[in-house]
């Protein structure tokens, strides 16, 4: 999975009780694995936004990843609203995650996560500008 390169998002996840770290870092090894192997992605950045590790790609759009004290029990993978990706998962994955909005998806910390649709949602995102044109974005 590689360290953190940046001082800054090593230490949001530091704030992050160990039980929740647990679960983003897997969140963040599923990202930078699917940038990894895709076609088409040349390199990710990691970096904060909105104070969340965030994930970013020359021909995607923006992942961040997060938790909040308001809900101790949830953690999630955050998308860029004014796309259409949430809105696409939910149509495809509606059985196999939870959703906030148009901007989210969910988990309890007790989620055993539906890896390969996770990883389908990820590389949409990734490559978002190479295929908001398409169906369904080509899922």
């Amino acid at each position: 999975m590689g360290e953190i390169e940046n001082a800054k998002v090593a230490a949001v996840f530091e704030q992050y009780p160990l039980h929740i770290q647990e679960k983003l870092f897997f969140l963040r090894k599923l990202i930078l694995d699917t940038a990894a192997e895709a076609d088409g992605v040349e390199s990710v950045e990691e970096t904060l936004k909105w104070g969340e590790p965030s994930y970013v790609t020359k021909k995607g759009s923006t992942i961040r990843i997060g938790w909040k004290n308001a809900a101790p029990k949830r953690y999630a993978l955050y998308f860029n609203c004014n796309t259409k990706l949430v809105e696409t998962f939910r149509e495809i994955y509606h059985d196999s995650f939870k959703f906030e909005g148009n901007r989210a998806i969910v988990f309890d910390e007790a989620d055993v996560l539906v890896v390969d649709e996770l990883k389908q949602c990820i590389l949409a995102t990734l490559t978002y500008h190479t295929r908001k044109h398409l169906p369904m974005l080509g899922l």
